[in-house]
């Protein structure tokens, strides 16, 4: 992996995560991650950015014990995710999928939203309570009521989140979270990631958000780890992402007609 500067604090030991040499193979031989090592810790915003097929869902999948690694150890916190930690793991890590239909499957929004909440053993008042705040937040409570089909993508995907929030994750991961939502839902996301207090960890095409949001990013090419540094100076690197089929953001692309590249501030972001 090139070596540009990691810049991490020390960790609070249950907002952790790390990948240690992971790899990992489908049972049709194709292999999705080769001896990936990755650590974040408290408070970063990280994203996991590459071309098609880099390995970025597979990654994340990894991190909730989705998927199991072929090889190497994935730990949260202070343990090794195993059958014998998945439950703690999964209580810890809030995973947003990319197809919100993986994550809605109750007869009703508020019912998909309580479902995590009730799960962990929770009253059924302190249930409906996380779930209303949740879905406000992503500013979906007037969905409450609707059955998840009836949904459009972007509101499928403004609930999904929800159901994800309501569970008070120390650990946020998100596949594509901007995917599918319009100008104003896609600015509301990325301010409640920007509030986010805790880890967060993005997989996104969305190079704009990732320069907005995240200041490290980590670049994945054919399943390994090709950058993991200093988001800015990644996107800097015109050789890597000519090699990582990837291209600047346009907030650091220069203008067509006079060639200045304006950069807006940082949103806030840890």
């Amino acid at each position: 992996a090139t070596g540009y500067a990691n810049r991490t604090g020390a960790a609070v030991s249950h907002h952790l995560v790390e990948l240690r040499s992971v790899s990992h193979v489908y049972p049709d031989g194709s292999v999705a991650l080769r001896d990936v090592s990755i650590r974040v810790t408290h408070g970063e915003c990280v994203a996991i950015i590459g071309a098609n097929g880099a390995g970025k869902s597979t990654l994340l999948l990894h991190l909730n014990g989705c998927l199991a690694a072929s090889s190497g150890e994935v730990r949260v916190g202070d343990f090794p995710l195993t059958r014998k930690t998945l439950t703690q793991v999964r209580r810890t890590v809030g995973m947003v999928f990319q197809n919100p239909d993986d994550q809605l499957f109750m007869p009703t929004v508020l019912d998909d939203v309580a479902f995590g909440p009730l799960n962990l053993g929770l009253p059924q008042a302190d249930a409906e309570q996380r779930s209303r705040a949740a879905l406000e937040r992503v500013g979906a409570w007037h969905l409450g009521d609707k059955p998840p089909y009836l949904l459009s993508g972007g509101e499928k995907k403004r609930v999904a989140i929800a159901t994800v929030l309501s569970m008070a994750p120390d650990i946020l991961v998100m596949d594509e979270p901007t995917s599918g939502l319009d100008p104003v839902a896609r600015r509301q996301l990325m301010a409640l990631v920007s509030e986010f207090q805790h880890t967060r960890i993005l997989a996104s095409h969305d190079l704009d958000m990732v320069l907005a949001l995240c200041e490290r990013t980590v670049v994945l090419h054919e399943g390994r780890v090709a950058a993991d540094g200093a988001s800015r100076d990644i996107f800097r690197d015109d050789a890597l992402l000519a090699r990582c089929r990837l291209e600047k953001p346009l907030a650091m692309q220069g203008c067509p007609v006079c060639g200045v590249v304006r950069l807006l501030p940082r949103s806030g972001a840890a």
